[in-house]
C-alpha cells in the first residue's frame, strides 16, 4: 500500500498503533489501535484495523452486559465435547455461530450465554437438547 498523505495538512502519515479509548454504557477500555497516523492528530484506518476495535467493543459489551466472553464460551463448549458446528446445531445460532462467538467477531446473545452457563453447571442437561424429540 502506498503511504497515505494527510488530507488535512498534507504531511506523510506513519503506520503505528495508538492508545484509543472505547466507551460503552459508562464503561471504558483502552486498546492499541493500528492505523495510519499524522502528527496533526488525524488518522485513517482500514477494515483490518477496525477488526481490532470491533473485537474490543464486543468484549467490553460482553463484560458490561454480564455475557460470557469468547474464551469462556470456548472452554465450556470443549468441556461439553462439542465441535463448534455441533454446538451451533444443538444450542442454536447455526453452523458457524460458535466460531464467530469464540473469535469475538459477534456478541453472544443473552439466551445462548445463559444456556452455556447452565450447561457448564449441569453438563448432563445437554442430553435433553440432543434428543430428537426435544421434550422432557
Amino acid at each position: 500500500m502506498k503511504t497515505p498523505v494527510c488530507h488535512l495538512c498534507a504531511q506523510v502519515m506513519e503506520r503505528s498503533e495508538r492508545a484509543t479509548e472505547i466507551h460503552y454504557r459508562g464503561e471504558t477500555t483502552t486498546i492499541n489501535l493500528p492505523g495510519w497516523y499524522c502528527r496533526c492528530g488525524e488518522s485513517t484506518h482500514d477494515s483490518a484495523d477496525m477488526v481490532v476495535s470491533d473485537h474490543a467493543l464486543n468484549l467490553l459489551k460482553a463484560r458490561t452486559n454480564g455475557l460470557l466472553e469468547p474464551d469462556h464460551i470456548a472452554k465450556i463448549r470443549k468441556r461439553l465435547k462439542l465441535s463448534q458446528r455441533k454446538a451451533g446445531e444443538i444450542l442454536g445460532g447455526g453452523p458457524n455461530a460458535f466460531h464467530k462467538y469464540e473469535k469475538g467477531k459477534i456478541l453472544v446473545s443473552k439466551a445462548i450465554s445463559n444456556l452455556l452457563k447452565i450447561l457448564d453447571h449441569d453438563p448432563k442437561a445437554l442430553q435433553l437438547l440432543e434428543s430428537k424429540k426435544g421434550s422432557i
